[in-house]
């Protein structure tokens, strides 16, 4: 999918897309025995900066790549001190043994897999950290991660957009898996851990329907198409919460793997 999809909708995805739990931060520097604070961190698809901001918040030094540049604009708005970089995260503009962790938030599907690998190993100091995370819905369990817990209300929208939007891809369809980024890492030499945080996010419908505009399997259906979803979906998810506010199970599948220190096989 190309980027310029995601600069038409970068208001939308700013306004609503999910930040990552505190776990997730706190995997990455337990599991791979690394402090973020003073962490040179280079975030591959940064895009409005979610991820950033919350890199920034734990002390991390960061530079921002992404080929959007609308994208990017949004996450200046928003974020103190981070370099930014339009980029490509198959060939990353950057120095050999610079950083100490590369991450991915929400974007490593978008590269090819060997080449972004490749990359990132090259960026990093020896010993450092590449790691790969998703936010999901979570809509019970499934090979993947068997503590899932779904909402019924939850399972019948993603259904529902399987069904109408044709470049669907999550967990509503029998046969989605995460990004195979473990595979990739392994494929690559490293030795991998993987990590599920489970979590619930509160939304408003209002934000909710904001979320759905930024989805790219939305986006890709033209504006008329895609208003037309929206406005079945409020209505669908004003009778799940006539309250007006959702709760969401949510669940962030993550990969982890550390390069050679100097002088390792």
């Amino acid at each position: 999918m190309s980027h310029e999809v995601f600069d038409r909708v970068a208001e939308y995805y700013d306004a609503a897309r999910p930040g990552y739990p505190d776990g997730v931060y706190d995997a990455v520097a337990s599991l791979c025995e690394m402090s973020l604070e003073g962490a040179v961190v280079v975030d591959v698809g940064a895009g409005t900066g979610i991820s950033t901001r919350g890199l920034l918040a734990r002390g991390a030094r960061v530079t921002a790549i992404d080929p959007g540049e609308r994208m990017l604009a949004r996450l200046v708005s928003h974020a103190a001190r981070p370099g930014v970089v339009v980029g490509d995260g198959n060939m990353l503009p950057l120095r050999e043994g610079v950083a100490d962790l590369v991450c991915y938030a929400q974007s490593w599907h978008w590269l090819r897999p060997a080449d972004s690998i490749a990359e990132a190993v090259r960026v990093l100091r020896p010993g450092g950290v590449l790691a790969a995370w998703w936010n999901t819905v979570d809509l019970g369990a499934t090979p993947d991660d068997a503590q899932g817990t779904g909402a019924d209300w939850l399972v019948a929208f993603e259904r529902r957009l399987a069904a109408s939007c044709p470049a669907y891809w999550g967990p509503a369809l029998p046969q989605w898996r995460v990004p195979q980024v473990a595979r990739a890492m392994g494929e690559a030499g490293l030795s991998v851990q993987e990590a599920w945080i489970h979590w619930v996010r509160r939304i408003s419908v209002d934000d909710m329907l904001l979320d759905l505009r930024s989805h790219a399997f939305v986006a890709s259906l033209g504006d008329e198409a895609a208003t037309a979803v929206v406005v079945r979906e409020r209505d669908e998810l004003r009778k799940a919460a006539p309250d007006g506010e959702l709760e969401v199970p949510m669940r962030v599948y993550l990969a982890m793997a550390r390069t050679p220190e100097d002088g390792d096989g």
